[in-house]
């Protein structure tokens, strides 16, 4: 039997994503260990009442862990600056055992390796024993460190399920164990459905999870140009009505926690509410999901059977949510979403290369204080809804993607230090290969001032080529193949090209330079 330890917290973007529910989070990992026979040695997991983005210190904050018994238990809330000094002591006592050959892989999720899991990698990396996680920023300082990682990803799109299946299946084939993954719901996580309804609710995780319909339109949209695929314009708006339905059946899952009764009633409102668009989804799926929520908890009080409580809370919670939106909301909604892409044309058409500029310098910045998936995601989902690209898309790509590329391979070609090549690569391999995880970058980015400075400006370079090109596109798909599906080829081939080789000189240039300062210190020592 093998013997893991799970260390982490509730983080960023992943709190938006199930790290807001820490038992659900554990408990499904918990699941998974078990097809594979995994024995879990220790847990050290900080939650917080709210995002680190936002975090503060005073924040409430409480420590999850393991007992003598092998249960996990929750600490007594307290200020996140009194929980990472508990933490500092989980720290040293899980690093002790995986020194003393008790642990022998470990589970990572938005993990702070310089400061309360410094210890744990630290012996991890020692023994050497294989790491898998999520989390751009700290999975990135972790492999650069020299980290025996064997899989890693950022958090966008994932859930607590896909990520404990992901994390278990990679250490099984590392291992060569046997592994069948447990997909159903569990009675233990059916029974946790407990506390204020509104706690379930988050905007921004229910448009990332998303996230892939609109691509699947968009990738429909780019076929249609090709003559002999141009039938596919008919999909094209049948996709385009879908998006709604698909929103409000992720948000009435996500609001109820109720799993396939709370889909079914978040289709129904969804159809109901395609007239408002995608806002309008947005709205009648959450109606939807909180209708789940009380008319299950009504059946069963009146102890209906449970074939009557399931068409009841599936049936008619979405319709009432549904007939709410097609005669209440949509237009409210229908006017806000348009409101928010006429604002953006205009500010194009006033100065689309300013517009660009901006957007350029901003979008780094926005995705490192935690802006970028709460506003700017929602947004470019907003802009695609009609036409299947977007301005704010094809800066993301330029902005981040592109940018984050040029970096990593200037450290394969040409690294400060040993072991940065190794570090950059599946970065590097990832930006080209799926159009996401920017955050590769963040090792080289927050090291080196000069390579920090010189990613912003390659965003601000390719945000204005975007705007002079009126370019509209998308990331989080294949890098080679976002020029198909964007509404000018050549102008965004242009632009990804010029965010690239600009971020990839400055990094080429300030790693030189440090090289050389390094040199000089060792030759006047």
């Amino acid at each position: 039997m093998k013997t893991i330890a799970i260390i982490g917290s509730s983080g960023g973007n992943l709190y938006n994503l199930g790290g807001k529910n820490p038992r659900k989070l554990l408990d499904e990992i918990e699941n998974q260990c078990s097809a594979a026979d995994f024995n879990i040695a220790a847990v050290q997991f900080i939650a917080s009442d709210v995002s680190m983005d936002q975090a503060k210190a005073s924040s409430k904050t409480s420590l999850f862990s393991l007992d003598e018994e092998g249960q996990v238990t929750q600490s007594p809330p307290n200020t996140l600056e009194q929980i990472n000094e508990q933490a500092k002591q989980t720290d040293e006592q899980i690093a002790a055992l995986i020194l003393n050959q008790t642990v022998d892989g470990l589970i990572v999720m938005s993990a702070d390796p310089k400061c309360a899991n410094q210890n744990v990698i630290n012996a991890a990396i020692q023994r050497n024993i294989p790491i898998v996680g999520t989390g751009g920023t700290s999975m990135a300082t972790i492999s650069a460190q020299g980290a025996n990682v064997i899989a890693k990803s950022g958090t966008t799109g994932t859930t607590n399920r896909t990520r404990a299946i992901s994390f278990i299946s990679s250490l099984a084939k590392y291992w060569d164990v046997t592994y069948k993954p447990i997909i159903g719901t569990t009675s233990k996580m059916n029974a946790e459905n407990s506390g204020s309804i509104w706690k379930n609710m988050n905007i921004r995780g229910i448009m990332v999870s998303a996230l892939p319909g609109f691509i699947a339109m968009a990738l429909v949209l780019a076929l249609s140009k090709i003559p002999i695929f141009s039938g596919l314009e008919d999909i094209f708006d049948i996709m385009i009505g879908a998006l709604p339905i698909i929103i409000a059946a992720i948000a009435a899952k996500q609001v109820s926690n109720l799993d396939e009764v709370s889909i079914v009633a978040g289709v129904v409102a969804g159809v109901l509410s395609v007239n408002g668009g995608i806002i309008g989804g947005l709205i009648g799926g959450i109606l939807a999901g909180v209708f789940v929520h009380y008319f299950f908890q009504k059946c069963i009080s009146w102890k209906f059977p449970m074939t009557t409580v399931n068409i009841v809370t599936g049936g008619l919670a979405g319709l009432s949510a549904g007939l709410l939106v097609y005669f209440l909301f949509a237009p409210i909604a229908l006017f806000i979403g348009d409101g928010i892409k006429i604002a953006i044309e205009a500010a194009i058409a006033y100065n689309p290369i300013l517009a660009g500029l901006l957007g350029g310098l901003l979008i780094w910045p926005a995705i490192l204080g935690g802006i970028y998936h709460a506003a700017i995601l929602p947004i470019v989902l907003l802009e695609m809804e009609k036409t299947g690209v977007s301005f704010l898309g094809a800066i993301d790509m330029v902005g981040l993607v592109m940018v984050s590329a040029g970096i990593n391979l200037a450290n394969i070609v040409a690294p400060r230090e040993k072991g940065e090549a190794a570090a950059a690569t599946p970065g590097f391999l990832i930006n080209m290969g799926f159009g996401t995880f920017v955050e590769a970058a963040y090792p080289f980015m927050f090291s080196n001032k000069i390579v920090f400075a010189g990613a912003i400006l390659s965003a601000g370079v390719g945000g204005a080529l975007v705007g002079l090109f009126d370019v509209r596109g998308t990331a989080y798909v294949p890098t080679f193949t976002t020029p198909f599906l964007s509404d000018n080829p050549y102008g965004f081939i242009i632009a990804m090209l010029a965010a690239f080789i600009l971020s990839f000189a400055i990094t080429l240039i300030a790693n030189k330079r440090k090289k050389v300062d390094i040199v000089d210190k060792g030759v006047n020592a």
